[in-house]
């Protein structure tokens, strides 16, 4: 069977979307570091569509560490197929692609960046692909960091990479590129630029200067659920285009971008392929991570005492399913301050409509991982907030006992709890009284809030029926 190509175009089944423009008329624009499944799935189908009325912003995918990636674009023209699976599937082929580079092409790294039609440079490489510190500086204890400060003529991470670019740019009197990350990290684009200026203050102070007062470094938020591309996808994609695609990539339908509003010189219109652009960044994530976190949370830690597997089988339960609808609307998202341009009901409407999507088997003993470090902010926070304003938090309790019922029996069976603080945890879970033991736990529950008799009461009263099998009756609240 022959691989995807721009000669293959013409042969694929009706069935599938072509590009809406011309794959060998785009120009480069964009610089991309990390092609993996999410930005393939994400950022470069919202380019796909800027492409269509706008050829300047073809996209060179770079991949510092592996080659398959960059490989399998060089060998198919640029394309993949994006697979949209939902009850109503589709299937599309992407053309966003202009360009790949991967290890070993250092200097054509260099020269790409260093040409200003190269206006925007985005980056999916995962929090720890950026080599800071806990507190989210740069670490330049980093093995990576160590190097590029020794030879900073070859980087070998993205904050070097993203230095040199910008010190080419400088010292040839061109305008810089602008920086978007599209990892999630809150305030992602201020840490990259401090990373930035620091590496770039060991090498030259006013260019440190430079990056600090001239290049953009825009916060963003990304969402889109990407499951893995595994060989049985590969097959059916192959099946149904009648050629094989080692860079197909498959997403639910719902996808979400938020940028922070900047000024590109000419930039792409990124706002009419969907983007929102906004000056609140920080509400789109605190809505992401109560409603749409709060709510995984939440249906993992019920969904699993009541014996269901996924989230697709837990919010299908009628009696959990409505419980996490009241919880979503009434007690999160009536917590939350109105936030510019989002629709915070709306936005909840959207969740419970993922949820829904039985192609997804999003697994809920995987989302039950870490509770320590999750609950906090997903949970804990609408809870202060709720009883800040005087309201109602037994809803929110329901969950949160669910959590430490859940730790009572992981606890009592031996079995492993995944989570930084698990021998705590099971400690304090395993004896007589685990609500008790658990709330007094400080490194998760601030004492404020677990003194508070209008949670702490809540939370005690909630976790025996969790326990006795009796926690259905506390789905009717």
């Amino acid at each position: 069977m022959i691989s995807l190509s721009r000669a293959a175009l013409a042969s694929l089944s009706a069935t599938v979307a072509r590009p809406g423009h011309d794959p060998a008329a785009i120009r480069t624009g964009v610089v991309h570091f990390g092609p993996g499944a999410f930005h393939r799935a994400h950022q470069a189908a919202y380019f796909d569509r800027v492409l269509d009325s706008d050829p300047r912003w073809g996209i060179a995918a770079v991949s510092l560490r592996s080659a398959g990636t960059v490989d399998a674009l060089k060998a198919q023209d640029g394309l993949y197929t994006l697979a949209v699976i939902d009850r109503e599937p589709s299937t599309r082929i992407i053309a966003a692609h202009s360009d790949a580079i991967g290890p070993g092409e250092g200097a054509k790294l260099r020269t790409l960046l260093a040409d200003p039609a190269i206006k925007l440079a985005t980056s999916t490489v995962t929090e720890k692909g950026y080599c800071l510190a806990a507190d989210g500086s740069l670490d330049f204890n980093h093995s990576d960091i160590v190097h590029d400060r020794a030879r900073p003529s070859e980087p070998a991470s993205v904050i070097g990479w993203i230095v040199a670019g910008l010190a080419d740019r400088r010292a040839a009197g061109a305008p810089p590129f602008a920086m978007l990350c599209c990892d999630n990290m809150t305030g992602n684009g201020g840490k990259l630029r401090a990373a930035c200026v620091s590496l770039a203050r060991e090498w030259d102070a006013g260019l440190a200067d430079w990056i600090g007062a001239e290049v953009a470094f825009p916060d963003s938020m990304v969402d889109s659920i990407t499951p893995a591309s595994d060989p049985a996808f590969l097959a059916r994609i192959a099946e149904q285009l009648g050629v094989t695609d080692q860079a197909a990539v498959q997403r639910e339908r719902f996808t979400q971008w938020v940028l922070q509003r900047f000024n590109p010189a000419d930039g792409p219109d990124l706002a009419a392929a969907g983007v929102t652009l906004t000056n609140d960044v920080q509400g789109y994530e605190q809505a992401k991570l109560r409603i749409l976190n709060g709510a995984h949370s939440s249906l993992a830690y019920i969904g699993l005492a009541l014996g269901h597997e996924t989230v697709f089988e837990a919010v299908s339960d009628p009696a959990l399913g409505g419980f996490v609808d009241r919880l979503m609307h009434d007690d999160i998202a009536g917590a939350l301050k109105p936030v510019e341009g989002l629709d915070v009901q709306g936005y909840a409407d959207a969740v419970l409509g993922r949820f829904r999507n039985p192609a997804i088997r999003h697994l809920l003993s995987q989302i039950a991982w870490d509770g320590s470090q999750k609950l906090p902010y997903r949970l804990l926070d609408t809870v202060r907030d709720r009883l800040a304003a005087g309201q109602d938090v037994a809803r929110l309790a329901v969950p949160v006992a669910a959590w430490i019922a859940f730790l009572h029996r992981k606890a009592q069976l031996g079995e492993t709890i995944t989570d930084p603080l698990a021998d705590m945890l099971a400690g304090a879970a395993s004896g007589s009284d685990p609500a008790a033991a658990v709330l007094a736990l400080r490194q998760v529950f601030p004492a404020q809030l677990a003194e508070d008799a209008r949670f702490r009461d809540a939370v005690v009263a909630a976790v025996p029926a969790f326990l006795e099998g009796r926690a259905t009756a506390l789905l009717a609240r």
